[in-house]
């Protein structure tokens, strides 16, 4: 098979719907994707390897190696999207679509983009030798888990000196971001008739107590921990959502809070767990009711890649821009788990993922594609 154009490769990129969701009517394979870059690098001349998700047959990472030897460098990126609705989209989510200097399409930024503007910048390098490896690393279910990162790191794959990771940053090299922990609490009192506020236990009065801890519980959190960094510079905790109770006239014998918490580097988010547990303890034992606290989805930690690190300095100079922080969370924390000096670089901007008509600009497209080559030449020849 030739190799597609980056218009081409792009287009049949969007055309393919993959959609990771927590929710199992929207979830999605990944497979077409991942089979459709395999055929495209290996005709590229890489060596594809593709590997399903322990569990999860019909998901798969896929990484994509041209040369061998130690060190090199990975490109990564993430093969799925968020859902959609299309009837806020002004054109088909599965078409890519040209216009105001545009492309438009799921998943044009965030971030089947970045694969496109790969292939475009290896092809120069293809009849040259490579004195170190380039990886092409593309992941599984980003959007929902992060399960094809965490296997990636698992299996202790692939193994390089460097990694820039695709996601929407503006051009502007990312060297840090917050974690995130999704946490629920689960109040078991015992329902009554609401006459006689002795015949239960309110799960709703305890799940007063526990929210009054919990805003104690972030406030201590702010005052021992800052980074000066992130714009906001404390980690912070979101009471998201709560459900509890079934009638006026019932006593409320169940009662379920939702949280996250954004932690900073050098927060461990099993320890807060932890702490959070102990907290809730003698709140349990004073009102006699069963509380437990569990995980939503497994916490992404926070990255911090080290300051002034190689790669870092590198992309700084090839952007003109000194690097920065971000709120949101991405793959890195498990490349960087790998011993891979990480960084979060790429074409799209973050306010037009997650929302209907995503675009990536044209503008965007040569430069990004000639900082790719670049990097490839350093790191690489």
């Amino acid at each position: 098979m030739s190799q597609p154009t980056f218009q081409h490769a792009l287009s049949r990129l969007i055309e393919i719907p993959s959609v990771s969701s927590t929710l199992p009517d929207l979830d999605m394979s990944n497979l077409p994707v991942i089979n459709e870059l395999a055929v495209w690098f290996e005709a590229m001349g890489f060596q594809c390897e593709i590997q399903p998700l322990p569990d999860t047959p019909h998901k798969a990472n896929l990484i994509a190696t041209l040369g061998s030897g130690p060190g090199g460098l990975v490109f990564a990126g993430h093969t799925d999207t968020v859902p959609y609705d299309e009837s806020l989209w002004k054109s088909s989510p599965f078409a890519l679509e040209e216009r105001n200097n545009r492309f438009y399409g799921l998943g044009v930024c965030d971030m089947k983009g970045f694969f496109a503007l790969v292939m475009e910048a290896v092809r120069e390098f293809l009849p040259t030798p490579l004195k170190a490896p380039l990886i092409i690393l593309a992941t599984a279910d980003e959007e929902s888990s992060m399960n094809g990162a965490r296997a990636l790191a698992e299996l202790g794959r692939p193994k390089a000196r460097y990694a820039v990771i695709g996601e929407p940053t503006g051009m502007r090299p990312i060297h840090m971001h917050k974690g995130i922990m999704m946490e629920r609490i689960r109040i078991l009192g015992q329902s009554g008739h609401s006459s006689n506020p002795s015949l239960g236990r309110n799960a709703m009065e305890t799940a007063h107590k526990v929210i009054t801890d919990l805003m104690q519980f972030r406030a201590g959190m702010a005052e021992r921990y800052q980074n000066p960094g992130f714009t906001i510079p404390v980690p912070t905790l979101n009471l998201g959502c709560i459900h509890g109770g079934d009638n006026p006239n019932r006593i409320c014998g169940q009662c379920q809070l939702d949280f996250d918490i954004r932690t900073l580097p050098g927060m461990e988010s099993e320890q807060l767990r932890q702490q959070i547990r102990q907290r809730l303890k003698p709140i349990a034992e004073a009102d006699q009711v069963e509380i437990t606290l569990e995980s939503i989805t497994p916490a992404i930690e926070a990255f911090s890649s080290k300051e002034n690190s190689e790669l870092v300095v590198a992309c700084e100079k090839l952007t003109g821009h000194q690097a920065e922080s971000v709120a949101f969370a991405t793959e890195a924390p498990f490349f960087s788990q790998l011993g891979m000096d990480t960084v979060v670089l790429g074409p799209g901007d973050i306010d037009q993922a997650h929302q209907p008509d995503e675009y990536l600009s044209l503008d965007r497209i040569n430069p990004m594609v000639n900082i790719l080559k670049s990097l490839i030449r350093q790191y690489c020849l």
